[in-house]
């Protein structure tokens, strides 16, 4: 799994100063979960918001963002920004506070349980 570690330890440090962040593989990169939700992911030398579909159009128009594509289908609500789209402090904390906004609305996704054979 090959991810831009310095973007990685960047998110982490914006996000320090919250109680409920967990870390987890996915996307072929690493996710930040906030509050149990996913939030924010670093693949490869892309950062992944997620930003709902309230904030979705606004964000594709500007420069260096795209949407996510997962297996064929767009996934309305998340974005990928590369790195000239974060290189500025503020560009970065801009896409992080999106991110962060939407969180204490997002709802969690469900848990699976697996079941014992």
């Amino acid at each position: 799994m090959a991810f831009n570690e310095r973007l990685a330890h960047r998110i982490r440090e914006a996000l320090s100063h919250l109680p409920d962040v967990e870390e987890k593989k996915m996307f072929h990169g690493i996710c930040f979960m906030v509050n149990g939700k996913m939030c924010l992911c670093v693949r490869l030398d892309e950062m992944l918001c997620r930003i709902g579909p309230h904030k979705y159009a606004e964000a594709l128009e500007m420069d260096y963002c795209r949407p996510m594509i997962h297996n064929g289908r767009t996934m309305t609500g998340f974005v990928f920004v590369s790195q000239e789209g974060i290189k500025k402090k503020k560009d970065f904390e801009y896409w992080v506070d999106l991110a962060l906004a939407f969180n204490s609305e997002a709802k969690a996704s469900k848990k699976v349980v697996k079941k014992k054979k």
